[in-house]
C-alpha cells in the first residue's frame, strides 16, 4: 500500500502543507508513522479524502447526460481558422483542450473568460503510473 508524506499529500490535493497538518490535527485525515518515524498518510485514505472533499463549481447546465466527467471552467484561449478551432479551458487545476468546428465556437459564444462545461465521454482513457512499473 502506498504512503505519502504530508508535503506529497499537500501537492496532490493542491493545498499547503499547513492545511494538511490542520486536517491531520483535527483528525480529518489519518496519519501513521513510517519506519523513520515520519508522519505518512495511507494512499487509500488519501484517495478517499480527495474524493470526499473534492469541490467543483456548480454545473450551470440544466440538461442531464450519460457522461459523468463534467468539468466546469473558464475558456482561456480560442485559436480558430475558417473550419476548425482549438479551445482551451481551465477547470480547477486541470487544463482541458478541445478541437471543434469554428462554427461550434461561434454558436456557443466561446471566447476567453466564458464559462463552459467540458463533457468527456470516452471508452479510451489512458492511465499511467509514475516509475514505469508494469
Amino acid at each position: 500500500m502506498p504512503h505519502f508524506r504530508i508535503s506529497e499529500a499537500a501537492r496532490l490535493l493542491g493545498v499547503s502543507d499547513d492545511t494538511v497538518r490542520r486536517w491531520v490535527d483535527a483528525g480529518t485525515l489519518p496519519v501513521q508513522a513510517d519506519t523513520s518515524n515520519r508522519k505518512v498518510i495511507d494512499g487509500a485514505a488519501l484517495a478517499a479524502f480527495a474524493r470526499d472533499h473534492a469541490s467543483a463549481p456548480p454545473d450551470p447546465s440544466v440538461v442531464q447526460r450519460s457522461a459523468r466527467n463534467r468539468l466546469v471552467g473558464l475558456v482561456t484561449s480560442v485559436l480558430a481558422d475558417t473550419v476548425m478551432a482549438q479551445v482551451e479551458m481551465q477547470c480547477g487545476p486541470h487544463r482541458v483542450v478541445s478541437l471543434m468546428s469554428s462554427e461550434a465556437v461561434r454558436d456557443l459564444g466561446l471566447e476567453p473568460g466564458a464559462l463552459a462545461v467540458a463533457v468527456i465521454k470516452s471508452t479510451n482513457v489512458v492511465v499511467e503510473t509514475p516509475g514505469g512499473h508494469l
